[in-house]
Parts: structure tokens; sequence; C-alpha cells
């Protein structure tokens, strides 16, 4: 059994379905065809039983069946009614007298002389058989009890007739036979209606294994399959499907690619000059000629400042390049007051000669917390960053929106939809350090809490950045 378990499981799903088609045809008419044959048998039998009911009619002779059982011989009498059928009287101890009808005795069962021998007036069917084993319909009906030569009582007697069931069994073989043949005609026009319905409804599924081993093998993730705008089949759900994860692998190679072109750019520069500062020391080294020593100075101070960006650009990547199941693992409710202060803190280190005053409100929120802080720490970056000396950033937390005004040159209004587009730089700012990402991390980090984050011109100048988070549910207090 398992073996074919197995064998119809390794078949294709276009042969797997039209089994079970033919299958639950076959059930189906199987079941119609025994109901069927059911049905005439019993139409048959009832009019064979009709007939029978109407032969007793012509027993009904008294003083002929008191002779004939008194004598008991085996000379049948004469019953016109009776001449084309079995007919016999018999006692309740199986004793059988022959009164009229077709030559040849019905076999006495013993279910006969029970009956015979209750004397319950009814009528009793059965098939039975004559002496020489020719299938019979048979009907018994208790008579009155007889009475002998002196006047006593005599045993219980019972008319038994019958009609011969050749006929009948020949028709209900004959049907059967048609119904056979119909039932296997019908099962095998299933198997064949059934496959080519199943070609025909997974001719999508064709396509679809078709497009999906192209995919594979040439890793082409411009392919779609058509599909019918107005079809809400599984079929089509599973192409749009397949459309729209092969449109997100596109639009994810795109990104990688332009991530790595993007990189590779911002990277040659201060790989360009830290090689040429280092090559300079080198050179003063091997040819004996020192650098005079506050050349040297800045030549160090720019490699150091050099490795910092590559320090910095680098970490900016690797944030970028981190999957968006990677954040949801480490998604909690975060206290976003404790964050904005903890990147406050960073921001008056980086940015001692500015004045930077806070305005704060506790709001909490689902986020990664490290990934929280960085965005934070990014906008308050960007606010010192474009201050100008002794000036001042203005941070306000209230009903889950932090801005963040900062008094600076402000931001054209033909670059503002560029500014959280990835290593995009504005020109005026390309001079000072960073590397085009910082506002990138921001919006990606906001989307992801399911916030947003604008820039907008302030107004006297300068830039006011604002964060929208929504809120979640305070987290209770930690048992000691």
């Amino acid at each position: 059994m398992r073996k074919l378990i197995r064998r119809y499981r390794s078949l294709p799903i276009r042969a797997r379905l039209a089994m079970l088609v033919a299958a639950a045809v076959a059930f189906a008419v199987a079941a119609v065809s025994v109901t069927c044959w059911f049905i005439v048998q019993g139409k048959l039998y009832d009019q064979l039983d009709d007939d029978l009911q109407k032969s007793l009619r012509g027993t009904s002779q008294p003083d002929q069946l008191q002779y004939t059982l008194y004598n008991c011989t085996d000379t049948p009498a004469t019953n016109p009614l009776l001449q084309d059928r079995y007919s016999q009287a018999v006692t309740e101890d199986g004793k059988v007298c022959l009164f009229g009808g077709a030559s040849g005795r019905i076999k006495v069962t013993q279910a006969d002389k029970t009956e015979i021998k209750g004397l319950e007036n009814k009528l009793y069917f059965r098939n039975g058989v004559d002496q020489q084993g020719n299938e019979l319909r048979v009907l018994t009906r208790p008579l009155l009890p007889t009475s002998t030569s002196n006047g006593g009582r005599g045993p219980n007697v019972g008319v038994m007739v019958a009609l011969p069931l050749r006929n009948t069994e020949k028709t209900l073989n004959d049907l059967a036979l048609i119904l056979l043949l119909v039932s296997g005609v019908g099962v095998v026009g299933a198997g064949a209606a059934g496959l080519a319905v199943a070609r025909a409804g997974l001719r999508p599924v064709d396509k679809l294994t078709e497009a999906v081993e192209h995919v594979a093998r040439t890793e082409d993730l411009t392919i779609r399959i058509p599909v019918e705008d107005d079809s809400e089949d599984e079929i089509a759900r599973l192409s749009r499907s397949f459309n729209s994860m092969t449109a997100s692998l596109a639009s994810s190679r795109e990104l990688q690619q332009q991530l790595i072109a993007d990189a590779g750019h911002e990277l040659r520069t201060p790989l360009t000059s830290l090689r040429t500062n280092i090559e300079l020391l080198t050179r003063s080294e091997e040819t004996g000629r020192p650098i005079p020593p506050a050349d040297r100075k800045a030549l160090l101070a720019s490699v150091k400042a050099q490795m910092t960006e590559l320090a910095s650009l680098i970490g900016d990547l690797q944030e970028l390049s981190r999957s968006e199941g990677q954040h949801g693992e480490r998604v909690q409710v975060v206290p976003l007051l404790d964050t904005v202060e903890a990147a406050l803190r960073r921001a008056r280190l980086r940015g001692p000669e500015l004045t930077i005053t806070a305005d704060l409100e506790p709001w909490y929120v689902r986020a990664e917390p490290s990934a929280l802080e960085r965005a934070v720490v990014n906008v308050l970056d960007n606010a010192v960053k474009f201050s100008p000396e002794a000036g001042t950033v203005e941070v306000r937390l209230a009903d889950g929106v932090l801005t963040v005004r900062d008094h600076g040159p402000g931001i054209p209004e033909d670059e503002l939809p560029h500014v959280f587009d990835r290593f995009w730089r504005s020109p005026s700012a390309r001079a000072l350090p960073g590397s085009g990402l910082g506002l990138s991390i921001v919006a990606r980090t906001v989307q992801q809490a399911g916030g947003e984050v604008t820039l907008t011109p302030a107004e006297g100048g300068g830039t006011v950045a604002t964060v929208r988070l929504p809120g979640a549910p305070k987290p209770p207090p930690e048992t000691p």
C-alpha cells in the first residue's frame, strides 16, 4: 500500500487530477448503477409477486383441494389458471400434492413448513428452485386445516405457486452488462476529460514553472507572467505573487548594484587621499629627506581624518545592508525621551561652541534601540554641522513629534526631494566631512518604526527636521 502511495505521489499533478476525477466518477457511476439495478430487480420481483397473487384466486376450490389432499396422489388436478406456472398443495409435514400447473414440483424448505404450521393468514414470498434446480419465485399461503374421511381434523395445509425466474434473471443480467459497459465508458471518458481539464487548468502553472526555471537558469528578473486584471482565482493570485516577487528581487538587485557603485565611488576619494599621504610619508623615509614637522603633522592629521571617514562610511554601509528581518528581531518598546537625551549628550560634545536647547516630554515607541539612537544622533549631527559658530540648535519632543531646528544656511527648495537619497550630498556640503548616508539611515529607521521624517526650510533661515513616531504602551516597571 505504501509503495502504491509513493508511486501515486511521484506522478505529475495533471495525472493525479485525472485519476482523482476518474475515481470520483467511477464511484458515482457505480453507486447509480447498483441503485438502478436493485430498483429494476425490485420492480420485476413486484410484478412477479402480483402475478403469483392473482394465481391464488384459482386455488379457492375447497372440494377439489380436500379431495386432492385426502387422496394425495402424484396425479395433478386440472386448474386452467395455473397451466403456465408451478402449483402445489403442501401439508405442514412437507407432504406435497400437485393439483395443476406446470410439470414438476417446487422444492419445499423448512421455512415453508414453518409458515404453513403457523397458520397465519399472510403471504410468504421467496426465491426457490424446483426438483431440477431451476430458479423460481415462490409464493406460499397457509389455508384452513383439512378434514379426514371420518370428519376429523387433518394437518395444516398451504398452497404454493411459483413462476420461473429464467426471463427475469436474463433481464437483470442484460441490465447489469449494459450498466457495466456504460460505467466503463463513463469512467474512461471522465478520465480523459479530467486529463484535458487538468492540462487546461494547469497551463498557467506550466507557464509559471517555465518562468521560474528561466529565472533560475538565466537570473533574468525582468520576466513577467501575463494575468488578466479581473481574474481572482488561485492561479491568478499565484501569478501576481510571482510577478511581485520578481519585481521586488529586481528592485533589490538594482538597489544593491547602485549601493555598490555609490560605495565604490565614495570610497575612492578617501582611499586616494589616504594612499597619497602614505606614499609621501614612505617616500620621505626612503629618500632620507624628512618632511617639515608642520607638514608631517598635517599629513598625519589628514591620514587620521581619512581613516575616521572610512570607518564611518563602512559603519553606515553595514547599517544599510542589514535586512528587515534582522531589524525586526530586536524591536522593543523604547523610551524616546532617554534616546534623545543620550543623543543630545553626544551632540554637545561634537559642538561645544553651540547652544543646544531641549524641551522634551516622555514618549514610548516600538523600535530597535541602537538604530533609533543612531537616527536621532544623525539628525542632531546635521544640525550641529550646518549651524554657524555660536549658533543655537532647538530640540523639542512633544506627542511623538521630534523637531530639530538649526540656524544654518538652510536647504534650497530644489534639493529637498534628494536629501534622503543614498550618498547624495548638497554641492555646498561636499567640502564638509560625511558620507551622504546619514539621512538615508534616518529615513530607513523611522520608516521601520512606522513613522515619517521630513526636512523643511525654517522661518528666518535654517532647517527644521521633523520626526513623527507612533506611540507604544508604556512597559510595566521591572520587579526587583
